[in-house]
């Protein structure tokens, strides 16, 4: 679901070929370029290259020589580099207002996808959930997104409980650091290591979700397949190309993307198992909110609490700053808590009865905040309840 924090872009057209940015935000400098012009250098973690971007997904999707200028000033209330995708947004924000100002027109979902792809430009490997909930967001509902094709359904959440955003103040860039780029590839890896096992054309799969769909068998079962398939104990590149068949050159060009190609060792077993897990969990989540039981609000808590301890000891996402906050949200009231985000740092999720909030709001921010290093966190920012807020939106000057 989005929540009601958000990223506003002001734009003026202008009648050269030069795109000027500002931010409201003085951490972050100004940089003009020229439209023809688009450099996004991955190795300096600019904030507009995450609006160079978007221009350049549109710039690109329509073929565009010589587009129309823009002067534009962006301010924000998401927090940076919290797990709350503010990075996204401003890729989706880029987007939607190059595509407005050039007077073009896409479907929410073609929008969706061309940002997902643009914003690997800074060398981030994501997938398309930030971008997808972005646009196709509505007031009031949480959505139920898949992928190939893109779509999004409506799932109504439970009433009598909110969501408790809370921040760990722990910093974490995906584009800065490695982690994030390793999961894409050991995930890559499992699926091919997977398909082998059950005689599929590997070399032609990239994700877990395809050996599921060729073998056409519930997530239960693809947990079944992991541990006939692979072994807990990490692997190494060699063993890597033995299973395959391939040489370590093949591996590392063919398939290691450049920032993984010197990592020593790849856990497949335990990142195969999460991702099937938290599929199935999703799955779940869903049927609880359509079915709507009496105890709806502690089931639903149940699978989020699942799911942390699978981030945290499956897939390694999580930081110690971020187990300590999961565990006073829920010894504060909360019926479950979970990362949300890309994980390694930013924001915990928590589902808390709305008769409890008040109290459940001081504990928290008693317990973590308050006396300690993360005091100096800004209090909106840091510990917040919401609901799901609407997606993207232009609003024209009369």
């Amino acid at each position: 679901m989005a929540v009601e924090q958000d990223m506003l872009i002001a734009v003026e057209p202008v009648e050269t070929y030069i795109l000027q940015l500002a931010n409201t935000n003085p951490l972050y400098p100004d940089f003009s370029t020229s439209v023809n012009n688009i450099q996004i250098d991955k190795t300096k973690l600019l904030w507009h290259n995450y609006f160079l971007c978007g221009f350049k997904g549109i710039q690109e999707h329509f073929g565009l020589c010589d587009p129309t200028g823009m002067n534009c000033l962006v301010d924000g209330t998401i927090p940076p580099s919290s797990g709350l995708s503010s990075s996204s947004a401003l890729v989706c924000c880029a987007g939607l207002v190059t595509l407005t100002v050039l007077g073009m027109r896409l479907s929410k979902v073609e929008l969706a996808e061309i940002c997902a792809k643009s914003e690997r430009y800074v060398g981030t490997e994501g997938g398309g959930m930030d971008q997808s909930i972005s646009f196709l967001a509505e007031e009031g509902t949480a959505k139920f997104i898949e992928f190939s094709p893109l779509r999004a359904t409506d799932v109504r959440l439970p009433s009598g409980a909110v969501f408790v955003i809370a921040n760990s103040c722990v910093e974490m860039n995906k584009a800065a650091t490695s982690h994030f780029n390793i999961r894409v590839m050991e995930c890559r890896l499992a699926a091919k290591l997977l398909a082998k096992h059950k005689s599929l054309q590997w070399d032609k799969v990239l994700r877990l979700e395809e050996v599921q769909a060729q073998l056409g068998i519930s997530l239960e079962d693809m947990l079944l397949v992991t541990d006939d398939a692979l072994h807990p104990e990490p692997y190494s590149p060699e063993e890597i190309c033995r299973c395959l068949g391939i040489s370590l050159e093949e591996l590392r060009t063919q398939i290691l993307s450049a920032n993984t190609r010197d990592v020593p060792v790849f856990k497949l077993y335990q990142r195969a198992k999460h991702v099937y897990s938290e599929a199935a969990r999703v799955l779940q989540f869903r049927k609880v909110c359509e079915d709507s039981p009496e105890d709806a609000v502690a089931q639903l808590g149940e699978l989020m609490n699942q799911s942390h301890r699978s981030c945290r000891d499956l897939y390694e996402c999580s930081c110690p700053e971020l187990d300590q906050l999961v565990d006073i949200c829920r010894t504060s009231g909360a019926q479950g808590s979970r990362l949300t985000g890309a994980g390694w740092g930013g924001c915990t999720v928590s589902l808390v009865p709305e008769d409890v909030l008040p109290g459940f709001l001081a504990r928290v921010h008693a317990a973590y905040y308050q006396g300690s290093e993360h005091s100096a966190a800004p209090g909106q920012h840091s510990l917040f309840a919401t609901k799901p807020g609407g997606g993207a939106l232009v609003f024209l000057e009369a």
